[in-house]
């Protein structure tokens, strides 16, 4: 199910990415629309051809699901080490953990990589490249537990356009760039600024990137990967087999809301009670993965603001 550059059509091969898919794994028809409408030579691609090779792995999944049934809950998890804890109360202490695990109760644990649950079905290997030059495959604990809870990463460049007479919009190779929230802010934030109207207050339209926390949902033993698909895949190719995580528990589906993806809360039982869900471990098996190159994408937010201004009555 591989596909090789050779394959390709000509092509500025600095602007074409690689991504690996897990077929078999609900739903077809998403496959198909990301194959046809999004992968180079997607669109000459026969349906039928699509559905045989989803079929295919779907039908090694029921293989896996009577050879590897509760392979999941067995999914091994010890407490880190004492010597990380300054490390740990650094992170605890950061606003951008406390404002992401604000709800459920956290704990940092050292899990295992190859039985995580899996939500994201596709990771980009062009991503996974970039972060392994960050990384060796022997990295000391302290430095393992950074690249896995980062609090200073790398930033990817933006731009930033006006297109209209209140619009304006962001862009960024990352597919992490993305609007975070509107914050009423006050005057005091002009200070030093070569605005000189007076101000009452300022709206601001956040932008930017996610925490990017490489961080669990565990409900009974299971483990569900919530954020840092890459980082996980990544330290798997680079042969490690545990990696230090943060873990949110939940005990009840009204929980499950507040911090899962959409996926895994409109398809709860798919994750964390089916007998064989998929893991992290498939993206490195040839029968289930399938390889597919598509052009860089820009992931553009646009933004834009209506002001009305009218009298009322006291």
């Amino acid at each position: 199910m591989e596909m090789l550059t050779k394959d390709l059509p000509s092509a500025d091969t600095a602007r074409i990415s690689e991504t690996l898919w897990l077929l078999g794994q609900p739903s077809l028809g998403r496959y198909i629309d990301f194959v046809r409408d999004q992968t180079i030579g997607g669109s000459q691609l026969k349906r039928s051809d699509l559905v045989d090779e989803w079929r295919q792995a779907n039908d090694y999944y029921y293989e896996l699901e009577q050879n590897e049934a509760g392979i999941a809950d067995s999914i091994a998890s010890l407490p880190l080490a004492p010597e990380l804890d300054p490390i740990v109360d650094e992170i605890s202490a950061d606003s951008r953990f406390q404002h992401t695990f604000d709800a459920l109760p956290v704990k940092f644990e050292m899990v295992e990589l190859d039985k995580l649950i899996v939500s994201q079905l596709h990771v980009d290997v062009g991503h996974g490249d970039r972060l392994k030059s960050r990384l060796g495959p022997n990295a000391p604990a302290d430095e393992l537990l950074r690249f896995c809870q980062p609090l200073d990463r790398p930033e990817a460049p933006f731009t930033v356009r006006k297109t209209g007479k209140n619009r304006y919009s962001f862009s960024s190779d990352s597919s992490d760039f993305r609007f975070h929230e509107a914050a009423l802010l006050g005057p005091d934030r002009l200070e030093g600024t070569s605005l000189v109207r007076p101000n009452s207050g300022i709206l601001g339209l956040m932008v930017g990137y996610s925490s990017n926390f490489l961080s669990l949902i565990q409900s009974d033993n299971r483990y569900v990967l919530h954020n840092g698909h890459h980082r996980a895949y990544t330290l798997r190719a680079l042969g490690y087999t545990h990696a230090p995580c943060i873990v949110q528990t939940v005990t009840r589906l009204d929980e499950l809301g507040l911090v899962a993806s959409r996926d895994v809360v409109e398809s709860p039982h798919h994750y964390f009670t089916s007998a064989r869900p998929p893991l992290l471990k498939d993206f490195f098996d040839p029968k289930i993965r399938k390889s597919h190159f598509l052009p860089l994408i820009r992931r553009v937010v646009e933004l834009s603001f209506e002001v009305k201004e009218y009298e009322v009555a006291g």
